[in-house]
């Protein structure tokens, strides 16, 4: 139980004791038609409500012992349709917005919060998060670089927040399943992942528009570099814009099912020692993140992660017009091809065994954010924790790297640096515009 959780539980049943209980409380606070008393209940706030964000904020309604109580984004009709979406669920209209996230931040009553903004601001954003001891589900990507991922788990586990990584695959059945026939040996030993990611695609250069009524655009950017405003630098695509993500290398996909290959390795606490690879990156129009690539990382061991962009997969094994996006692990015995949709097996008869209790388990859980829920209130580590969270994300810098140079690297996961190559290493970390910083 977080600590501002337990002393506001204390203090509600103190006023009850003596009497000083409100005369006018909403049935939530009551505990009535089914809800959860305010005391029991925890406290979040929401911070970006964009498309992502804004299903989250209806998700997160639906769980009778999470009381959302504020919303923060740069744009007034986002705060405003997530603002009207939490009134209509408690009747009321107590539920304050800020465009400022500091301005949560420093609300005491918040035990909690959504963390769904721009890749380039979700560090920052969880190191002062963190800093004000409020556990967090933190979208993925972790961040724009290694430097800044590594920064937000040092805060994180300074301050001992719970932390829930948004790879919502660790909740899948189908991904657990995978999972599990591979580490229990059905495909025979493993040799090699490989993962198909979503595509990007190509918008040209747009001359700089008017910045739109209620939308701050200057926080929006942050510690980006300064650019002119356009529709689509700031739509769901800004994900392809390498001044604020990876592309679908990371964050726009890669990450999900990288996550995966981490997690069915038994590295979250590591990773692959070398890769190599090729890219095609834009040469003119607004998006310039990778369209097309290639890359291979070596685990000790000899394991093989292979990450391409879908239409590269498609060529390299047939499975992967089984469903659009997902990765397939071959073994010595057979194979395993797992999306969102399914899983399909080499021998067929894998995808209808039973893991038995005296076999090796992942975690089990059926919903993220009931997950991390759950972890708020017992302090126990979430299905996506902190470490694994950059982890993972690390191998998706080293491939756009490597991508980017053109050559092999190596790489000392205990150090968590290339080895022996400065230019390489320089490029794990980025300068911010002021006045913002690590």
């Amino acid at each position: 139980m977080s600590r501002e959780l337990t002393t506001r539980r204390s203090f509600l049943k103190g006023t009850c004791l003596a009497g000083a209980f409100p005369t006018i409380v909403s049935p939530f606070a009551l505990g009535l038609n089914g809800s959860v008393p305010a005391s029991d209940r925890i406290v979040m706030g929401m911070i970006g409500v964009g498309s992502m964000g804004g299903g989250h904020v209806r998700a997160f309604l639906t769980h009778a012992d999470v009381h959302v109580a504020a919303i923060c984004d740069v744009r007034e009709e986002h705060r405003n349709r997530a603002k009207e979406a939490v009134d209509a669920k408690y009747g009321d209209k107590a539920c304050k917005t800020y465009s400022d996230f500091r301005e949560l931040l420093a609300r005491r009553d918040i035990d909690a919060v959504l963390i769904a903004v721009p890749d380039h601001w979700h560090a920052l954003i969880g190191i002062e998060a963190a800093q004000a001891g409020k556990d967090m589900y933190y979208e993925k990507p972790m961040a724009r670089t290694v430097a800044e991922s590594k920064a937000a788990r040092s805060a994180i586990l300074r301050h001992q927040v719970v932390f829930q990584f948004g790879t919502q695959q660790r909740s899948s059945y189908n991904y657990r399943f995978a999972a599990e026939l591979v580490r229990n040996g059905r495909i025979g030993e493993l040799k090699t992942i490989m993962i198909g990611s979503a595509t990007s695609q190509f918008v040209p250069n747009q001359p700089e528009q008017p910045v739109p009524p209620g939308f701050d655009y200057e926080m929006w950017l942050g510690p980006a570099p300064w650019a002119p405003y356009t529709f689509e630098r700031c739509t769901r695509n800004w994900t392809l814009i390498y001044d604020y993500s990876l592309g679908c290398v990371s964050g726009a996909w890669g990450i999900h099912d990288v996550d995966i290959a981490q997690w069915v390795l038994g590295t979250d606490n590591t990773g692959p020692g070398e890769v190599e690879g090729w890219g095609v990156f834009p040469k003119e129009g607004l998006y310039d993140t990778a369209t097309a690539w290639e890359v291979e990382h070596s685990y000790p061991g000899g394991v093989k992660l292979i990450h391409m962009d879908m239409r590269t997969a498609l060529k390299k094994a047939k499975q992967f017009s089984l469903h659009w996006m997902g990765m397939l692990f071959e073994g010595t015995e057979g194979w395993i091809y797992v999306s969102r949709d399914g899983v399909h097996t080499e021998p067929a008869s894998l995808s209808k065994v039973v893991i038995g209790p005296n076999e090796k388990q992942f975690p089990k859980s059926t919903d993220h954010r009931r997950n991390f829920l759950d972890c708020v209130r017992t302090r126990r580590q979430p299905i996506s924790p902190i470490e694994a969270a950059v982890r993972s994300d690390t191998v998706c810098h080293q491939a756009d790297i490597a991508m980017r140079l053109k050559r092999r690297l190596r790489w000392d996961p205990v150090a968590e640096l290339f080895v022996g190559d400065e230019q390489a290493n320089r490029m794990l970390s980025r300068a911010m515009r002021s006045p913002w910083h690590l």
